[in-house]
């Protein structure tokens, strides 16, 4: 059966993250903004509705600095509140940066790029990435192959570190030869994006773990890594797709074991992989990605072993920044602040 948004979960997410915030009803700002905690609450972890774990205990797994949130999971604040509310709360739930998904704010009116990135500021969270298209088959899209220059200079204009995509690298098609000629565009941004002082960075969902459609012993995502230059092409893993790929591409086609661990593929080449999408998910065998989407913290990815195993390593090349994300949460205020909450309550295990 083909794919379709309507069939595949996955790919309406892949396909709705492509284009620009858009307008999404909503409670009034009043109602939404009365039903948060205290700031403390969310930085210390003592949220009466999150678990703590080891809280009070050890070091706190959590960077300091490092914790951002990717808009997309709270567009439709944005979309009917603004960035200015929407960036108050996420001061107040204790975030440092801020992931974008577009530069529009829907029904709350325009805002230019120098607007959003002093208003980042006055809120002390740092703009440190942004997801753009790959291509599109229209030839005015805004993405990374129909106006590369045009999507440089606004994330320049918002003083990026970091400016990716959430498309997977499938332009041509699955097999070897057109994941090879897909890793020679994503070096060529990679070469533009440090040329302007960024990296430029690839989010993965679970497709990438698959197997090559003409050689089903290689899987994809090694293929992007073996092609594609560590120095120009970086990666966000986002950590619940890696693990829904898991479930997912544990065998072969022929059904021949092919177990892998997420988490290796950091640990081999931890400079490579300075952002993180930190997403949870409930175990359920029964779903075809194996797990269900929760709000961090409510699911059964042991963030503190993969946080923990992240931060110990040392270098200079090494800056990694986590991203709290729900693709579709039932309250988008709640799962920030619940999820902030919860990641600042792991603490090193004694």
């Amino acid at each position: 059966m083909s794919r379709t948004p309507q069939t595949d979960p996955e790919l309406t997410h892949r396909l709705t993250r492509r284009g620009m915030l858009g307008v999404a009803a909503g409670a009034t700002a009043a109602a939404l903004l009365g039903a948060v905690s205290s700031p403390a609450a969310a930085a210390t972890g003592t949220s009466t509705d999150t678990a703590t774990g080891d809280a009070g205990r050890g070091r706190p797994v959590l960077p300091p600095g490092r914790l951002g949130i990717q808009l997309y999971s709270l567009r439709d604040k944005v979309a009917t509140l603004g960035f200015a509310p929407v960036f108050a709360e996420l001061e107040r739930y204790g975030y440092d940066e801020i992931e974008f998904a577009g530069y529009t704010q829907g029904s709350a009116g325009p805002i230019t790029l120098a607007q959003l990135r002093r208003l980042a500021k006055d809120h002390g969270l740092t703009p440190i990435g942004s997801h753009v298209g790959y291509y599109s088959s229209d030839p005015n899209a805004y993405t990374f192959a129909q106006n590369l220059t045009k999507v440089l200079d606004d994330a320049e204009a918002l003083g990026l570190k970091h400016i990716g995509t959430a498309s997977g690298p499938f332009r041509y098609g699955s097999t070897v030869d057109a994941w090879k000629r897909a890793a020679e565009e994503f070096n060529a941004y990679g070469a533009a994006a440090r040329a302007r002082g960024m990296k430029f960075y690839q989010h993965n969902h679970s497709d990438e773990f698959g197997f090559a459609s003409d050689n089903p012993k290689v899987r994809l995502y090694d293929v992007l890594l073996a092609e594609t230059d560590p120095d120009l092409v970086h990666l966000e893993m986002d950590i619940f797709w890696a693990y829904a790929g898991q479930f997912r591409f544990s065998k072969r086609p022929d059904g021949t074991p092919a177990p892998f661990e997420p988490l290796d593929y950091v640990l081999k080449q931890p400079h490579r992989y300075p952002l993180f999408h930190v997403k949870d998910g409930a175990s359920d065998p029964s779903n075809q990605f194996g797990y269900r989407m929760v709000d961090v913290g409510d699911g059964d990815i042991d963030y503190q072993r993969f946080i923990s195993a992240v931060t110990r390593l040392r270098g200079e090349r090494l800056a990694h920044h986590w991203q709290t994300e729900h693709d579709n949460p039932a309250e988008s205020f709640t799962f920030a602040r619940r999820s902030s909450a919860y990641l600042h309550s792991l603490r090193e295990k004694c």
